[in-house]
């Protein structure tokens, strides 16, 4: 795996979680940046410049022998456009030169899928099967940035048709793309074999992604047909994890005998996170909990990041920790555990504080400062890790 792709995939997620923490640090002492622009940058640097980018370099690594050099221009074109929006959307949020960048990012992510799908090469049925699923759903995705345009001119970006396709985008990016990108990359690494089995479950899951859409469409255009409709997608990912489950159960067994307890670590942590996830949208089957959960921002941002940190982040950090990109030491292992731990200390005080805020009893005593606290934790394992790639030489 390249050295400079991985580095830079990680200082990318170091700048997203700088100003991830810029944006809490704002609740204690205002700073001169635009809250929303750089809510905009955040969400963009870390969804396009860390997960796209890493994901990008894994699928080049194992999925393409044939290393053209096309693949490494086109990487560090697509940075240039990451570069581009980390610098313009603080600065003037949405506007002629940051989406100019995002569109070339978006052109480039076509050119990417152009040449994943005509190069790629595995003799894994599961492997191709969710890759070019994965790919499908990145394409997808953009139809709702496509719209956003239309949505503002038409009807404004307070209507339910601007907020519906934001909320494709984001979806068919979180849940499908990034998703089943870590799930490929996963079952490429067990060595997962063709099944009956691996087959329900993986129409089963690509099922449930399409049903659930139904929940955030919900948000905007009420209907009773959406919940049922989210409510059975629910189901459907239930029935998928039970099936994961028992997919990689003794493949992964045979992987963690033989990895370092770091990685082991990693890994069941991105495995709980998934968990998780999928028992917290569980609860959006009672009607009332899918309506609190979006009302109230802090359990909106705190699931958020439980898919981008906790799931995404969780497999794309053992990905690169089972790479020969690091050394294994003391100060490796207290990175990756300062990185969860601030993970989960702000998904807590965030579950806190948005429970608290239901039951109408006010703010947490020093919510903003231990938030912000909390979130320092994060940039601090992301350097400790980008650190170790750097002083570890390759052989």
């Amino acid at each position: 795996m390249s050295k400079k792709l991985v580095l830079t995939c990680l200082i990318n997620f170091f700048v997203a979680a700088l100003m991830g923490l810029a944006l809490r640090y704002t609740y204690i002492s205002p700073i001169s940046i635009n809250y929303r622009f750089l809510t905009h940058a955040h969400s963009h640097v870390a969804m396009l410049g860390w997960v796209y980018l890493m994901l990008y370099t894994l699928y080049f690594h194992y999925f393409v022998p044939n290393k053209k050099p096309v693949y490494i221009s086109l990487f560090w074109i697509t940075q240039v456009s990451v570069i581009g929006m980390m610098i313009s959307f603080p600065i003037q949020g949405y506007a002629a030169i940051s989406i100019t960048f995002s569109t070339l990012h978006i052109f480039c992510s076509y050119y990417f899928f152009r040449l994943i799908w005509k190069n790629l090469k595995t003799d894994s049925k599961v492997s191709k099967l969710l890759l070019k699923t994965s790919l499908l759903f990145m394409l997808t995705s953009t139809i709702g940035v496509w719209c956003l345009g239309p949505a503002v001119g038409l009807l404004g970006q307070a209507s339910a048709f601007y907020q519906i396709a934001i909320q494709f985008f984001l979806h068919f990016q979180f849940n499908g793309w990034f998703l089943v990108a870590v799930l490929a990359i996963l079952f490429h690494k067990l060595q997962i074999k063709d099944s009956k089995e691996f087959r329900l479950f993986f129409k089963l899951l690509i099922a449930s992604i399409l049903f659930t859409f139904a929940l955030p469409v919900n948000w905007f255009a009420p209907h009773n047909s959406l919940l049922w409709i989210n409510g059975f997608g629910v189901l459907l990912q239930i029935a998928a994890l039970y099936l994961f489950i028992k997919l990689i159960k003794s493949s992964l067994k045979n992987v963690l005998k033989t990895s370092s307890k770091i990685i082991q670590f990693m890994l069941y942590f991105a495995l709980f996170s998934f968990v998780l996830k999928i028992g917290l949208q569980t609860l959006s089957l009672i009607p009332e909990v899918s309506n609190v959960a979006y009302q109230h921002r802090n359990l909106v941002i705190g699931f958020i990041h439980l898919t981008m940190l906790g799931v995404i982040s969780g497999f794309l950090l053992a990905y690169i920790l089972q790479s020969k990109l690091v050394t294994f030491n003391k100060s490796l292992s207290i990175s990756m555990y300062v990185f969860v731990l601030g993970f989960i200390l702000t998904e807590l005080i965030l579950l806190l504080q948005g429970g608290l805020f239901y039951f109408g009893n006010g703010l947490l005593p020093n919510y903003y400062i231990l938030l912000f606290i909390s979130s320092i934790l994060l940039p601090a394992g992301i350097i400790g890790l980008t650190f170790n790639i750097i002083k570890t030489k390759i052989i």
